[in-house]
């Protein structure tokens, strides 16, 4: 298995003093869905655009299928699709004509075009509205139409920039199968998102970038193994947080403290939580979890 997007102590600045990326070095495998996880401003959409060729790296390198992002701009843009977190179809156009003449705009032959605007718009569940203009149509069906339009183009590698924003749990599984669609047909698809849920159901491997910075790439089952705690309580009564420290790391969610810690310590905090009238819920820790860890905060929509 080759790599699909490599990058090698990646820099990028646009003031001249405050570094977005600080030394990103990732590769991404042909063929697997890998999601880039951060906080607001953590670096990932700057990532995805250097990658998209949008953008020129302040130092370092990145290729793509092989080439080089600034050298082989044109050849690497025939060769993926994206879908930008600020994207939006216009409002006076419909589905169809979205795909269909985007393709088209790529050089495929017209038969072609209309044989795979109908098949991704039946796909994404936007047959029955294909001939609506846009503007006429829900934002979360807005948002499939521009996922449709990458995807149709079958290109080698799919870039998606927080491609569920704004749907609804139906939509949001829709779009979870055609990523992994794309994967079984040996494409790679790049995702940002902020959906832990998300990264966990659809992902073959993540990375977790926070300041700039990667801080760690695997599967996520080896990003959870990164964290030394097993478990999460969570706690809401009057306990005392300081109390609640010798357990593991704290965080207030609410009216309710969550504690992540070792298999003896969750014992040990439950029995605790019981003697003094406590009500306490015990559960493996998550990718969200670890992420806060590790990245030391919420992830939120990144602002660029």
């Amino acid at each position: 298995m080759g790599a699909a997007v490599e990058s090698e102590d990646l820099w990028k600045t646009y003031d001249g003093q405050n570094w977005v990326l600080k030394g990103a070095t990732l590769t991404v495998n042909e063929g697997e869905v890998f999601a880039l996880l951060g906080r607001n401003g953590a670096g990932k959409t700057t990532f995805i655009r250097i990658a998209c060729t949008l953008l020129k790296p302040s130092r370092g390198t990145v290729r793509v299928l092989g080439r080089d992002v600034i050298a082989d701009a044109g050849w690497i843009r025939r060769r993926i699709a994206v879908v930008p977190q600020e994207g939006r179809p216009s409002n006076l156009s419909t589905p169809w004509a979205h795909v269909y003449y985007y393709l088209i705009a790529r050089g495929m032959p017209r038969s072609e075009a209309a044989r795979r605007a109908s098949e991704y718009l039946e796909a994404m569940e936007l047959w029955e509205v294909k001939d609506v203009i846009c503007g006429n149509l829900s934002g979360g069906m807005r948002q499939r139409v521009y996922v449709a339009m990458a995807m149709a183009t079958e290109a080698d590698v799919l870039f998606l920039d927080e491609p569920t924003i704004g749907l609804d749990p139906i939509s949001k599984t829709t779009m979870w199968s055609q990523i992994r669609r794309a994967s079984e047909e040996g494409r790679t698809v790049i995702v940002t998102t902020h959906n832990m849920e998300e990264a966990e159901t659809i992902s073959d491997r993540v990375s977790i970038i926070n300041a700039g910075r990667i801080v760690v790439t695997g599967s996520v089952e080896e990003v959870m193994s990164a964290v030394e705690y097993d478990y999460r309580v969570d706690v809401e009564g009057m306990a005392d947080p300081q109390e609640l420290n010798a357990y593991g790391p704290v965080r207030r969610i609410g009216d309710r403290f969550r504690v992540l810690t070792t298999a003896s310590g969750a014992r040990e905090l439950a029995e605790v939580a019981v003697e003094r009238g406590w009500r306490v819920n015990v559960s493996k820790t998550s990718l969200e979890d670890a992420f806060i860890l590790l990245a030391g905060g919420h992830v939120e929509d990144e602002a660029r």
